[in-house]
């Protein structure tokens, strides 16, 4: 004979156990949305990640194109160790992406080596002198902080020390210098190293949180900027 009562008992307890297991799965299941919506982005957040300027500034992208620039110093310390960061990035950015490096003029004493890195660039030869330049100053510690000692060490690595020094001093020079500190009040920079995406987003390693972050956050801003 079958008691009514342990029946009624046992069919609690399934049930009972069968919430568990639900609400479990329940829980799994839903942990790993969140899990990658966040691995897709949804977790960053405008004022707590990164920083959306108040004046969007404008850019010089191609129609179709994302701008993403890099504000650095030669000088600093983090722009030297995200330089490998960004390298990596740039082997596999997105195919919207328009990269763009700016020297930044936050600091008076800064502008002579903005002035170097224009000279390169209008040479040509920004592949002999911009990581060299980097590995000199904060590896080997040389104080490399004056007209003269970038002129020298441009020659150190081939570059023709009199162009180089009149390209230091170009009208070209001097406008990408105005266009930098122009920008730099534009995108509200108070430090680098820096990444502005499309004249709207700042994102910078203290809300990141790394450098690595940092990128994924662009790559995310990117597509938002890409998609629209």
């Amino acid at each position: 004979m079958v008691n009514s009562k342990g029946s009624q008992k046992k069919t609690m307890k399934t049930l009972s156990r069968l919430l568990s297991v639900f609400l479990f799965t329940g829980l799994v299941l839903g942990l790993s949305v969140a899990c990658a919506k966040n691995e897709e982005g949804a977790g960053y957040d405008a004022g707590i990640d990164y920083a959306v300027l108040r004046n969007p500034a404008p850019t010089n992208a191609a129609p179709g194109k994302v701008e993403v620039v890099e504000m650095f110093w030669y000088g600093c310390p983090h722009c030297f160790t995200f330089e490998p960061h960004i390298n990596k990035w740039l082997e596999n950015k997105p195919e919207s992406v328009e990269f763009v490096q700016m020297p930044a003029t936050l600091n008076p004493n800064w502008i002579v080596h903005a002035q170097a890195y224009y000279a390169a660039e209008s040479m040509g030869e920004l592949d002999k002198f911009h990581e060299p330049l980097f590995h000199a100053m904060h590896e080997q510690r040389r104080r490399i902080n004056t007209e003269d000692a970038l002129v020298r060490f441009a020659e150190a690595q081939g570059i023709d020390g009199e162009q180089f020094r009149k390209g230091m001093n170009s009208f070209y020079t001097k406008t990408k210098i105005r266009q930098s500190q122009d920008l730099g009040m534009r995108y509200e920079s108070r430090g680098v190293p820096m990444i502005v995406v499309n004249g709207k987003y700042k994102v910078t390693g203290s809300l990141a949180g790394s450098y690595d972050r940092m990128l994924k956050i662009v790559d995310y801003l990117v597509a938002q900027e890409a998609a629209q």
